[in-house]
């Protein structure tokens, strides 16, 4: 099969990757995701308030770039979580000059502040992506949560000012309280796939209105994951709980599955699967959100209490 795709203007041989984790902090880590066919690395994020947290720079984060770079002929891309705009813009431009083939802005924001509506929100993401676009000459990825009003007009915008690509989504850790102690445990919860849901409906909704190209990031744990996440419209498929719970060669065995399931169902190539499912090959595109809801709620055939 032809597994060949295009994310982020960089051609690759196929779409599966590690998304950004720790998976990637050694050099020993990222030779074996390069042994397990991953078609290009994505870095951990480097993190703008651990930095000022910590009085020291980027550094470490920018030598371990070089050293990934000088191993391994694979496309690498670096992450960055921002908080302040000269940060962003710092930051961006040291991961350009170290080599990093591509950058995925990482924007975690949870938003508290009674005052602040969600157009303030809204305009900081684009604001910063505009900046770092006229900034910097590599492609730029945008990395969101699911938690918009209208994600697809964010989207629109993203694109309009040149966001090469978007990663979703963004994997908001949910805290949990230890009502003894009333502390808030940090433990790591490993994604399912029933995670994937939520992307594969906006990979549906995305795919085919936008020049910029599109990650799945968040639920791909088997080769139907896969498939599923392709078929809605996604150009790259990053994986990261399946490789932190069964390592680095989980990411081979995605991939074969994946192949397997599409041969027996006779795709010769990848691009006859993408955006299959989506919402641009919907004959009726108001059935692909109403009719659907309406149809889920007509089959479940419990009484009502």
């Amino acid at each position: 099969m032809d597994l060949r795709t295009r994310y982020l203007g960089l051609d690759l041989p196929h779409p599966f990757m590690p998304g950004a984790s720790p998976l990637v902090d050694s050099i020993d880590a990222v030779l074996r995701l390069e042994d397990a066919g991953a078609s290009a690395i994505v870095l951990s994020s480097l993190f703008e308030e651990e930095i000022a947290r910590h009085g020291a720079g980027p550094e470490r984060y920018l030598e371990h770039l070089l050293r990934i770079k000088q191993r391994i002929d694979l496309p690498v891309v670096a992450s960055l979580n921002g908080t302040t705009a000269e940060g962003w813009l710092q930051y961006a431009r040291l991961l350009e000059r170290a080599g990093a083939d591509a950058l995925e802005l990482n924007f975690y924001f949870v938003a508290t502040d009674l005052f602040e509506d969600a157009l303030a929100v809204e305009r900081r993401i684009i604001d910063i992506t505009a900046v770092l676009k006229e900034s910097i000459a590599i492609p730029i990825a945008v990395k969101l949560c699911p938690f918009f009003t209208s994600l697809p007009h964010l989207a629109q915008q993203l694109d309009r000012i040149g966001a090469d690509g978007l990663v979703l989504f963004n994997r908001f850790y949910q805290p949990d309280i230890n009502p003894e102690t009333l502390e808030i445990p940090l433990e790591l919860e490993l994604s399912t796939s029933s995670e994937l849901l939520v992307r594969l409906r906006w990979l549906a909704i995305l795919h085919g209105r936008l020049r910029a190209s599109l990650a799945v990031s968040g639920g791909v744990h088997t080769g139907r994951d896969a498939v599923k996440a392709v078929m809605a419209g996604a150009d790259a498929v990053q994986v990261v709980s399946a490789l932190i719970a069964m390592g680095p060669g989980r990411l081979a065995g995605i991939r074969e599955e994946f192949v397997r399931w599409a041969a027996d169902h006779r795709y010769s190539s990848i691009g006859d699967m993408r955006g299959c499912v989506s919402l641009a090959r919907a004959s009726n595109p108001a059935a692909f959100e109403r009719g659907n809801y309406m149809r889920m709620l007509q089959a479940w055939h419990g009484g009502e209490s």
